[in-house]
């Protein structure tokens, strides 16, 4: 099998486990949003600890350390993720994974909406069409929804900022997971011990299955973001933005089909204007980058991650 053919495979592989995690969640409902969320950065680090670790890649920590302004983009960008991580879970065990799906729709025009802002880029005429088209699916789904999709738009811009933090950020994937959850290590291992010791927590007085689970939280995040690190060094960065979509289509075809979300005509208008939105984008960047030209792409990531191309 040739680079390209791995790549993609890697790649598509990353974006089905993505497209599916809305499955897992349900699994450790006895626990809420926020101790699965510090579960999830407990065990995420263990995991990408043990990938370090396997492949003795410690050098980078140094320059890390000796960085007070790479410190200062890491922490802002757990925080960022930690909300986007968070928003997603919450809107997963409480019914609202259409929102989720949503989110992750929008999340690419939210993110060149910032190119504009921050960067000054100049959009095409298709580009400023998505954008717009996306901005009217978002009021049509507030008619839908009896006010603003807020698990929706939070996690768009969450993601789209964190992405946007990334920018500046010289690490990898694995590496800059590593020190996000690093970050955040403390605060969520002493909230799993509070809980525990006032009686609320669920490791330890749940199952053993349970308490996999949980723990399996560090897999669920680790194992795509290692699939879509080899996918990212073997495919071209266009191939990797198409390949996100993967991702909320499958997350709104779970939201629909098997948690049996309700869907009005509103809101398959407004998932319709949006769907349009992205096929304008994705038609565009196909066309401008056959031509040789760059071509705006989504951030290359998924719902839990982005993850800088190099």
């Amino acid at each position: 099998m040739s680079d390209m053919n791995k790549g993609v495979a890697y790649g598509a592989g990353a974006y089905l486990l993505w497209g599916f995690m809305p499955l897992y969640w349900p699994l450790v409902a006895p626990s809420g949003s926020v101790e699965i969320l510090a579960h999830r950065m407990i065990w995420s680090l263990a995991v990408v600890l043990g990938l370090l670790l396997a492949m003795r890649h410690w050098r980078w920590v140094l320059a890390v350390l000796r960085s007070p302004r790479q410190i200062l983009l890491l922490t802002c960008a757990a925080l960022l993720i930690t909300l986007n991580w968070g928003t997603f879970i919450y809107a997963v065990n409480t019914g609202h994974t259409l929102q989720a799906a949503l989110g992750y729709f929008i999340n690419p025009l939210v993110s060149v909406a910032l190119g504009v802002i921050v960067f000054s880029e100049r959009l095409r005429a298709a580009q400023w069409a998505a954008v717009a088209l996306g901005a009217v699916s978002v009021a049509v789904l507030s008619l839908s929804y009896g006010s603003l999709p807020w698990m929706a738009l939070t996690m768009a811009f969450t993601f789209a900022f964190y992405g946007l933090t990334k920018k500046f950020v010289r690490l990898d994937g694995v590496e800059s997971l590593t020190v996000e959850t690093g970050i955040l290590f403390l605060p969520a291992l002493g909230f799993v011990v509070f809980l525990e010791a006032t009686g609320a927590g669920t490791f330890l007085s749940g199952s053993s299955a349970h308490a996999a689970l949980l723990i399996g939280a560090g897999l669920v995040t680790a194992v795509p973001l290692v699939l879509f690190g080899a996918a990212a060094h073997r495919i071209p960065l266009s191939l990797v933005g198409l390949l996100q979509f993967i991702a909320p289509v499958l997350q709104f075809l779970v939201a629909w089909l098997v948690f049996r979300e309700e869907m009005s005509s509103f809101r398959w208008i407004g998932f319709a204007v949006v769907w349009t939105a992205l096929v304008v984008f994705a038609v565009d960047m196909i066309r401008h980058s056959r031509r040789g030209r760059p071509a705006a792409a989504p951030p290359v990531g998924g719902p839990d991650l982005a993850v800088e191309h190099r």
